[in-house]
């Protein structure tokens, strides 16, 4: 099934009553108001800006969030919508970066948290990829401590995404680095998704004995989320002709490179939406309010909204805010309004917008 496409969008405004500040880093942020929550209706602001290429968002359990930035390793605080309390940098992350897409990445906040205050994070150091253990101290970050290593890292291709699922275990998205053939290989961690414990051990159950390996056949892994009936997503950079949305299905090879896009090989698992490059490069996705699973495009500077049906098929895609940002790298909905993450490469920021403007009760 090929994408088709709708187009709606809004123009940014700025929250009324917000202030800036400097953090010690250099950047500026935008204070929040002590006030009631943010309206569901009211227009898009900007919520952080001054930003360099900003990654993922993590969601705290008081409604704060985490927001990770690649190009520098820093990891800002963002205060809970309506609450009292000024965006800052609470730590940094020793990456190794270089020219491409490596460095600080994904971050993923477990289930118990409240009870062991450790969040994680995958990055790339010298010469690998790595997801470590960070203790939270209440508005600074403990010492990380490495629990998975070995991930192949590259110029390209180092996937980064990573979340915890319905059963409690992390699951980590990786690329290929470049290396076509790792994607295939059972002795490699590249080109797939992990499945581990808070220590970095493969998780129980896991397809292949005593491998973290879930799934494999990936060439760039950039989005995890699941569905109200536990069924997992992922979005994934092709090549030259397909970008997809894939539904996960443990143990299941998903085709890279002997195939891309959907291709009716019974060895192979075909995604169940495709678009060109040029309309999607996908990155970040989550799942709506509305049960659809919402795709952040970055060369197609867009929001996809894609309808689930309660058997797990998906219906005609639509797009939005097509061009009104720029590139998006990530997406979450935030006490009833969505935050998207631009990645422009200069004075990024963190949005919320109406539900509206991305099509949901539309």
């Amino acid at each position: 099934m090929s994408a088709t496409a709708t187009t709606a969008s809004s123009a940014p405004t700025s929250p009324r009553g917000a202030g800036t500040s400097t953090s010690s880093s250099g950047v500026t942020t935008s204070t929040t108001p002590s006030a009631p929550p943010v309206p569901l209706d009211k227009a898009a602001f900007t919520v952080l800006g001054g930003l360099d290429i900003p990654w993922s968002i993590a969601m705290l359990p008081d409604g704060s969030a985490l927001v990770s930035e690649r190009n520098t390793g820093d990891i800002h605080w963002v205060p809970a919508p309506g609450r009292a309390g000024t965006s800052h940098v609470v730590g940094h992350l020793d990456i190794h970066r270089v020219p491409g897409e490596g460095g600080l990445l994904g971050l993923a906040v477990p289930p118990d948290f409240a009870a062991d205050p450790v969040f994680y994070a995958y990055y790339t150091s010298d010469n690998e990829n790595r997801v470590v253990a960070v203790p939270w101290r209440g508005d600074s970050i403990g010492t990380p401590r490495a629990i998975l290593t070995g991930i192949p890292n590259g110029t390209y291709h180092n996937g980064g995404r990573i979340a915890f699922g319905p059963d409690g275990y992390l699951y980590v998205g990786t690329g290929e680095s470049g290396d076509r053939s790792l994607s295939q290989n059972l002795s490699s961690l590249g080109g797939k998704i992990l499945r581990i414990t808070k220590d970095g051990k493969p998780a129980p159950g896991n397809p292949f004995g005593g491998s973290p390996i879930w799934t494999y056949g990936h060439r760039n892994v950039q989005g995890l989320a699941w569905d109200g009936q536990k069924r997992m997503w992922e979005s994934e950079l092709g090549q030259d002709t397909w970008d997809e949305l894939n539904r996960i299905q443990p143990g299941r090879n998903y085709g890279w490179p002997k195939v891309e896009g959907q291709a009716g090989n019974p060895d192979f698992v075909d995604p169940l939406a495709e678009w060109r490059p040029a309309e999607m490069s996908p990155s970040g996705i989550t799942i709506g309010p509305d049960g659809a699973v919402y795709i952040c495009a970055l060369r197609g500077q867009s929001v996809w909204r894609v309808p689930v049906s309660a058997d797990g098929s998906v219906g005609t895609p639509s797009r939005h805010l097509q061009g009104t940002y720029g590139r998006i790298r990530d997406i979450h909905f935030v006490e009833g309004r969505a935050w998207i993450l631009t990645s422009n490469g200069g004075n990024d920021r963190i949005v919320s917008l109406p539900p509206s403007d991305l099509g949901v009760g539309g």
